[in-house]
């Protein structure tokens, strides 16, 4: 990002890209508790500066993250308390809509684990370790992995807790790769949507904010 700010925090149109996503799950009805992740030494500004200052109201507490993403969401778990499900999604991904997460909502009821994707645009090829190509799967069946990922509590938590208790056997780069692997139901795909980016480049804020400059700071249509 050339930055010495982390994206999260960063300014866009006035406020910090963290409060993006922050209001989205403030003002949408069924969640009722927040819990957000970050650095130790940014838990008070967190608090402070971001909490304190927007009035969001249902962060009831700021944990101290870990080494890696994994480590972060378990101590987020961790402190959640009794909820029947949780949503687990990047703050670096500030475009997050009601419209994605009442999708979720209406899917993990039944199905208990759904994850926000979109159709891949692109063709993805797989390769070897020397950049061969081995195989070009079906685009029809490629999707991107967006968050929140939304699970049932008890089901990710068990989850969770397997791994770290395996003494963390083997890498992992989301939540439901511990769901597939430590509970064994299948994890159903829901549409998510394009503006859902995560933020990692520049060129992303410059498309943060115009997108928010086209009518879209409520961020919640």
């Amino acid at each position: 990002m050339n930055s010495e700010i982390p994206k999260q925090y960063m300014d866009i149109n006035g406020y910090p890209v963290l409060y993006y996503s922050l209001k989205c799950f403030e003002e949408y009805e069924i969640v009722n508790k927040i819990v957000v992740v970050t650095s130790p030494e940014d838990i008070s500004m967190v608090q402070t500066d971001i909490v304190g200052k927007y009035n969001f109201s249902k962060v009831f507490d700021v944990v101290a993250g870990g080494k890696e993403r994994y480590d972060s969401v378990y101590n987020a778990l961790q402190c959640i308390g009794n909820v029947d499900y949780v949503m687990i999604h990047d703050g670096a991904r500030p475009c997050i809509t009601h419209r994605v997460l009442d999708r979720l909502m209406e899917e993990v009821i039944s199905v208990k684990a759904c994850v926000p994707a979109v159709p891949s645009k692109d063709t993805v090829r797989i390769t070897d370790d020397r950049g061969y190509v081995t195989m070009t799967p079906d685009r029809s069946c490629v999707w991107n992995i967006q968050t929140p990922q939304t699970f049932e509590m008890k089901g990710i938590y068990n989850a969770y807790k397997n791994y770290f208790d395996s003494g963390k056997a083997f890498h992992v780069t989301d939540d439901a790769m511990l769901w597939e692997k430590y509970d064994g139901r299948r994890i159903k795909l829901v549409m998510g949507d394009y503006v859902n980016f995560k933020i990692t480049t520049p060129e992303d804020m410059v498309a943060l904010a115009n997108h928010l400059s086209e009518g879209n700071e409520q961020n919640m249509e």
